[in-house]
């Protein structure tokens, strides 16, 4: 059996370009000869799938709701996909995970960081990433990334600037409180430069 594989989580606001990085170093690891392993949240497994439809889809859950069925997802993602991966060795890169529920649902939509931390502590059972990339990018420039992408803005991407800028904040502050695990990229850039500052963190911090 091979060693653990590490665990990598990729957050940021809307536009961020969180997805194409993540292919990026999904691709720069495997040139490492590392086994790869690219997935998502919510999602990343059958049944998280399921309920990310019902989250991006606007089901009128409200903020509390919406974050106990996030945390629904995570946990079958942790059992069926993160751990089995992580378990064989292989390297696992998520677009978001428990992040985005403390930016999202904490900063953005005001439930208590007690409460998202009492749910972590039950679904995910002290499973954290070994290192996680903020991708930070202005809200406004951030916005008009998503909305050209020319696909139907999900119930997030709908919701006000003054939203958006509270996760921009949210992300921001969370990464200072955890500068071991986190670190912050400029994303504004083109994606090659974020691409080559993404893959010399992670070469420096997870060698």
């Amino acid at each position: 059996m091979r060693d653990q594989g590490r665990f990598i989580s990729l957050e940021g606001g809307e536009g961020a370009g969180k997805s194409t990085q993540a292919q990026r170093l999904a691709d720069h690891l495997a040139a490492r000869g590392l086994p790869v392993l690219l997935t998502r949240e919510p999602g990343g497994a059958p049944g998280a799938e399921a309920m990310r439809r019902l989250l991006l889809g606007g089901a009128g859950l409200d903020a509390v709701a919406e974050a106990l069925l996030v945390f629904a997802a995570r946990r079958d993602h942790l059992v069926s996909t993160l751990r089995p991966a992580l378990a064989a060795g292989i390297w696992v890169i998520s677009d978001r995970f428990v992040d985005s529920t403390r930016a999202y649902q904490g900063h953005g939509q005001g439930v208590p960081a007690a409460a998202i931390e009492a749910l972590a502590a039950v679904a995910l059972e002290g499973q954290a990433p070994d290192l996680t990339l903020v991708l930070d990018v202005p809200v406004a420039a951030g916005l008009a990334r998503a909305r050209a992408r020319g696909v139907a803005a999900d119930r997030y991407e709908r919701l006000d600037e003054a939203f958006h800028q509270r996760i921009r904040e949210g992300f921001l502050a969370i990464a200072a409180a955890a500068p071991g695990r986190c670190a912050v990229v400029d994303a504004a850039r083109p994606p090659g430069a974020v691409a080559a500052a993404i893959a010399s963190l992670v070469d420096a911090r997870l060698p």
